[in-house]
């Protein structure tokens, strides 16, 4: 494949392709539809790839649940409102070890919101957005090239966890051009490991917690802890595996910023004035890199499309202070971030040129 004008939402369907998937369900939704339409087209020319345009977002995530248990690598991809609706979905596959890939392509919310502007408001709900206790991981790139990259990593680490994975990407990502050579592109692909049922291994999929041998253990709390913290335990082994972040930048600087996704480009002109953290495994934290990484700066400043969730998380992680640069409605641009920083005393006004190159 030679080097190619590609779409963000495009990159991640190749990357699940790559990644060897093979059924798609979903319901359409802005800015995620780019994704349906492209499986869609795929699938008319490949019968072998599965598609499903369901009659919403609940039944396309349990379609997804259901091919995966039947053998097929499988996902789906939606925005904010329809993620919400995903959510005793995604709760049920992680009880019973499902592997899929679940790709939020995030805008302004809730409900309705601002369906063509770019938001960052599910990063607490890809973690929490289910009922009970559960171990997610959760993935955020910041360019096509790595749309289509995390998209098969998002696949490998559903097999290697018996989970569902999360995709996060955001309506700038998710619509940007840029000009890519997936080819140079290294990653490795992990085979299936889930068996399927027609298998011929028998499993028990089934929302109750039960015994080995299938029996009811609906009020057995010892069984249900040796269950859950069994998942925990290799879910957060292996997502050691996965420990992607970015450090760089102005490593002197007395401030990091911490940013993701589509305010991480957004930042990119301030490069000479911050040190810059980028965690890419959103979940689960990066603990261990947060804490070395801030230890060497003053001031640490989370700039993200919300109202500081992630900044939430940085204060607990590293039990200090954190400045936040709230970017809402929208209003994702380098003038909103210039403006944050000065109004916390950390950037002269005249520091960025009008044209965003810094001075």
């Amino acid at each position: 494949m030679a080097r190619r004008l590609l779409q963000g939402n495009e990159a991640v369907l190749l990357g699940a392709l790559r990644a060897g998937a093979t059924y798609y369900a979903g319901y359409p939704i802005s800015p995620s539809t780019e994704i349906l339409m492209r499986a869609s087209v795929h699938a008319a020319d490949h019968p072998e790839f599965r598609f499903l345009q369901a009659e919403d977002e609940i039944a396309s995530a349990n379609a997804i649940i259901g091919a995966s248990l039947a053998g097929a690598k499988s996902f789906t991809a939606t925005s904010g409102p329809g993620f919400s609706l995903m959510q005793e979905a995604i709760g049920y596959a992680h009880k019973v070890g499902v592997p899929c890939v679940f790709v939020d392509v995030q805008r302004v919310g809730p409900a309705t919101g601002m369906p063509t502007m770019p938001g960052q408001g599910d990063i607490l709900q890809s973690r929490y957005g289910s009922s009970g206790d559960y171990t997610s991981l959760v993935f955020y790139p910041s360019s096509v090239v790595e749309c289509y990259r995390y998209a098969v990593e998002a696949f490998n680490a559903a097999e290697e966890s018996l989970s569902p994975v999360v995709l996060l990407t955001d309506a700038f990502i998710a619509h940007l051009n840029e000009v890519v050579d997936l080819d140079a592109i290294e990653v490795e692909v992990k085979e299936r490991t889930l068996p399927a049922l027609a298998s011929g291994q028998t499993r028990l999929f089934t929302g109750v917690l039960v015994y080995a041998d299938g029996e009811p253990a609906t009020a057995d709390a010892d069984e249900y802890l040796r269950q859950y913290e069994e998942a925990k335990a290799r879910r957060l082994t292996i997502a050691e595996r996965y420990a992607f972040h970015e450090y760089g930048w102005n490593t002197e600087a007395e401030t990091l910023l911490i940013a993701y996704g589509i305010t991480r480009r957004i930042c990119q002109p301030l490069a000479s004035h911050f040190a810059l953290w980028r965690p890419v495994r959103i979940w689960p934290v990066l603990e261990r890199e947060l804490r070395e990484v801030a230890a060497r700066h003053r001031n640490i400043v989370v700039v993200e499309g919300n109202d500081g969730q992630y900044a939430g998380v940085v204060e607990r992680v590293l039990r200090r202070d954190v400045a936040r640069v709230p970017l809402l409605g929208g209003r994702m641009s380098l003038e909103a971030v210039r403006e944050g920083l000065a109004r916390l005393g950390l950037l002269a006004p005249e520091a960025v040129g009008p044209a965003g190159a810094a001075r």
